[in-house]
C-alpha cells in the first residue's frame, strides 16, 4: 500500500519486509529516503535505525504505532529525521516525505558556495557536508544533525533558542519542538563531545536554549 502511495506521487519505491531484505536492496540500489516501520519481524526498526546511522547519512522517516513520547523521542535519538504514528493520513505521510527530501536537497544547494570551517581541531565542510574529527577521521551525520552543527558554527558563542534552531534547520518537524531539537542535539553531542556529562561545545542555557562555546574560523 505504501509503495503504491509513493509511486502515485511520482516517486520510485521499493519495499522490504525485514532488515535482511533492506540490506540486500541497499547494496543494489541508491535511495534518497527510507521509511522505516518500528515493528518488524526479527530486527526491529529502532535497531535498524541505529545500525543505519553507524554507516549511512540517508534520511530516515520512522513509522510507528507506538504513541508514547518516549518511543517517539527514542527514534529521533537513534538518528531518525522524522516520524509518523499509525494510523496516519496518507497526505500527511507524503507531506513528511516531501519535506525531508526538500530539506536535504535545499541544505545541499545552500551549502555549495560556503567555505569549510574549523573549531578546536574539527573541520566542517558545508559543500561536501562532511565533518572530520581532530584526527582527520570522517564522522557520519544525518541531515538534521549536520544542519544543527552548521547553525551553531555560523553563530558561535550566541544563545540560540529551540525555535531559532528549528527555523534554521527545519529539524524536528514532527511533534513538540523542544523534544525534537533536544533529541537531535543529543546525537550531535554524542559525536563531538569528549565528555557527555560535561559538554565542552554545546552548552545548555537554562530557560534560554543552547550556546556553541567554541571559536570558529573560516578556512580560505
Amino acid at each position: 500500500m505504501l509503495v503504491e502511495l509513493v509511486k502515485s506521487n511520482g516517486f520510485e519505491a521499493s519495499s522490504a519486509a525485514s532488515g535482511i531484505e533492506m540490506d540486500r536492496l541497499l547494496t543494489r540500489h541508491q535511495f534518497d529516503l527510507i521509511v522505516l516501520d518500528a515493528m518488524l519481524p526479527g530486527e526491529d526498526g529502532f535497531s535498524i535505525c541505529r545500525r543505519l546511522r553507524s554507516s549511512r547519512a540517508i534520511p530516515i522517516l520512522m513509522l510507528t504505532a507506538l504513541r508514547e513520547d518516549i518511543d517517539r523521542i527514542l527514534g529521533l535519538e537513534l538518528g531518525a529525521d522524522d516520524y509518523v504514528t499509525k494510523p496516519f493520513n496518507s497526505r500527511e505521510l507524503m507531506a513528511r516525505i516531501k519535506s525531508i527530501l526538500r530539506r536535504a536537497s535545499h541544505s545541499q544547494a545552500m551549502d555549495e558556495g560556503l567555505a569549510p570551517m574549523t573549531f578546536a581541531g574539527w573541520r566542517i565542510d558545508p559543500k561536501s557536508r562532511q565533518l572530520q574529527d581532530p584526527d582527520g577521521a570522517q564522522v557520519s551525520m544525518t541531515t538534521a544533525e549536520f544542519d544543527l552543527l552548521l547553525a551553531f558554527c555560523f553563530n558561535p558563542n550566541k544563545i540560540l533558542t529551540r525555535e531559532q534552531l528549528l527555523s534554521m534547520t527545519h529539524a524536528g518537524s514532527a511533534g513538540p519542538v523542544e523534544r525534537s531539537i533536544d533529541a537531535h542535539i543529543s546525537r550531535v553531542r554524542q559525536k563531538i563531545e569528549p565528555n557527555l556529562k560535561d559538554p565542552t561545545f554545546i552548552k545548555t542555557v537554562r530557560l534560554g536554549g543552547y550556546l556553541f562555546a567554541s571559536k570558529v574560523e573560516r578556512l580560505p
